[in-house]
Parts: C-alpha cells; sequence; structure tokens
C-alpha cells in the first residue's frame, strides 16, 4: 500500500460508493449518455478483448464493456466503490488494491487494455503517479493500449488544483516504454487543443 492516502480518500473518507452510483443513475435517467468512455474503449478493440479498469469505482464502465462482450476485470482502492460493483455485476472479477502495488494482485498479464479513466491519474497518492503508469504498463501486451482521461485544470478536477502536467504524465509513459497515439480533448473524440483543461489520451506499448 501507499504510505499516504491517495487524493480521493482524502476527498471522501472512502465512503463515496452508494452517493457516487446514485449521481451516475440520475444523469441517465435524465437522459444523458453514461458511456462515453465505454464507447471509446470499445471502438479501440477487438471483439471480446481483455480490459483491465484501474480505479473501476463502481464499475459503471467495465459493466458496460462486459455487456459490450469484453473480457473485464476492475481494481480499486475504495472498499466503499467495490462494494456497489461487486453487487451490481456479482460475476465479474472485482478486487480491491493499490493501482501502484498492481504486481501483487496476481493478474495474468496480456490485457488488451488498460483503462484509467474518472480523474484516477490526477486523483492518486501523491508520488505513486509514475509507479502506476509502470505498473498498468507491465500487465499490457506489446501493442496493447492504456488509455486514461484526466482534467489538467481546476474546472476539470475535485481539486482547487491540477496535480499532474501532460508532459509529466507522458514522461511517465515513455519510461514505462509507452507512446502516445492519439490525444482527445473529450470521449466524444472531440481534437485536443494544447492548453487544454481535459485531456484522453491513448498510450500503446511499445517494447517488452
Amino acid at each position: 500500500m501507499s504510505s499516504e492516502r491517495d487524493r480521493w480518500a482524502e476527498l471522501t473518507g472512502g465512503q463515496a460508493g452508494e452517493e457516487y452510483a446514485l449521481r451516475f443513475a440520475r444523469l441517465e435517467e435524465a437522459g444523458h449518455d453514461v458511456h462515453g468512455e465505454a464507447a471509446f474503449c470499445d471502438a479501440l478493440l477487438e471483439p471480446g478483448g481483455r480490459v483491465l479498469d484501474a480505479g473501476c469505482g463502481t464499475g459503471r464502465i467495465a459493466i458496460r464493456l462486459a455487456a459490450l462482450g469484453h473480457r473485464c476485470t476492475g481494481v480499486d482502492l475504495d472498499r466503499s466503490m467495490l462494494a456497489v460493483a461487486r453487487r451490481t455485476a456479482p460475476d465479474l472479477a472485482w478486487l480491491h488494491g493499490d493501482l501502484a502495488r498492481l504486481d501483487g494482485l496476481g493478474l495474468e498479464p496480456g490485457f488488451d487494455l488498460a483503462l484509467a479513466a474518472g480523474n484516477v491519474i490526477p486523483l492518486l497518492a501523491p508520488g505513486t503517479g509514475a509507479a502506476v503508469v509502470r505498473q498498468l504498463a507491465a500487465v499490457l501486451h506489446v501493442g496493447g493500449l492504456l488509455v486514461t482521461g484526466m482534467g489538467l485544470d481546476a474546472e476539470h478536477l475535485p481539486l482547487p488544483e491540477p496535480t499532474v502536467t501532460l508532459p509529466e504524465f507522458d514522461h511517465w509513459c515513455a519510461q514505462a516504454g509507452l507512446t502516445l497515439r492519439q490525444r482527445f480533448a473529450t470521449w466524444d473524440g472531440d481534437p485536443y487543443i494544447p492548453d487544454g483543461g481535459y485531456a484522453v489520451s491513448v498510450h500503446s506499448r511499445s517494447t517488452d
């Protein structure tokens, strides 16, 4: 486990699962599309792809991807979020663990795609970003994809200021053997504008 609590735990006290799930349920009931991340990832995958949802939360994305035919595993450190995921989709694999210690969870490597959506990267415990990226890269096969979505300013984060820049993140990826393939401003695929407030990035594992 990390020596410091992740920023998400500092914000929520690890008790946000039910409230988080209710928020998205209400959005869906109001007619909003809550499956943008899953649709984005599905377009990158071959049928029956293996997906690691890193920081899966209540399982919203992994459950949708599983319904689309993909083989999904979710990992999260927040037990309240995992409780919702397990209740909603008990047949999927939900693992409690620190993303900086993925190698201790016994995951079979060779994933087609690892996903860190929902500001997972900016909300990691301070000082663990590079380690998490290394761990995510390690579970991918060569050519496998790391897909991330993150806020880059206070408007797109539940924090008063950003915790990571894109150049810093790309450096972590390069150190882990990942190459940037695509970058967008939204999960709908809108073009990324330099100095934008949100980035969806697709990196691929280029080395063993």
